[in-house]
């Protein structure tokens, strides 16, 4: 009887954990791909600024950035933070961006930490990755 009161037990807290994984939905874990091993320093013009509705119902800034060899997407942050730090971006300014490129889906990606506009710098995340909006980078 312990036997079967132990497995049930297991069967439970193995599906929370499943259900809650998946309630998250696809890209869900975006943020949580930061590697601080992947970081580098990229410098380019912003090509397109665009907004998507994040996963917790916020706005979301994405860049596409223009190099010398590539055109790359950098996951910037919420746009309440950005506006909160008195920053903006538009098509055709010149940033340096330091952050974890990762492989999102089948494209390439760049999580941005810090991005460099004008001599000023807007800090995202951390050294970890942890964003600098959420409760625990504070």
């Amino acid at each position: 009887m312990n036997v079967s009161k132990a497995l049930l037990s297991f069967a439970v807290i193995l599906l929370l954990a499943l259900s809650s994984a998946l309630a998250q939905g696809p890209g869900a874990g975006t943020m949580r791909n930061y590697d601080p091993k992947t970081e580098t320093r990229i410098t380019g013009t912003i090509d397109d600024v665009q907004q998507t509705t994040g996963r917790h119902g916020w706005m979301g800034v994405h860049l596409m950035l223009k190099t010398t060899s590539e055109v790359i997407e950098i996951h910037v942050g919420p746009a309440h933070y950005i506006e909160q730090q008195n920053f903006s971006f538009a098509k055709g300014d010149t940033i340096e961006v330091l952050g974890s490129r990762v492989k999102l889906g089948d494209q390439d990606a760049v999580i941005a930490r810090e991005i460099t506009k004008n001599g000023k710098t807007l800090t995202l995340r951390n050294a970890q990755g942890v964003p600098q909006w959420s409760g625990a980078a504070r």
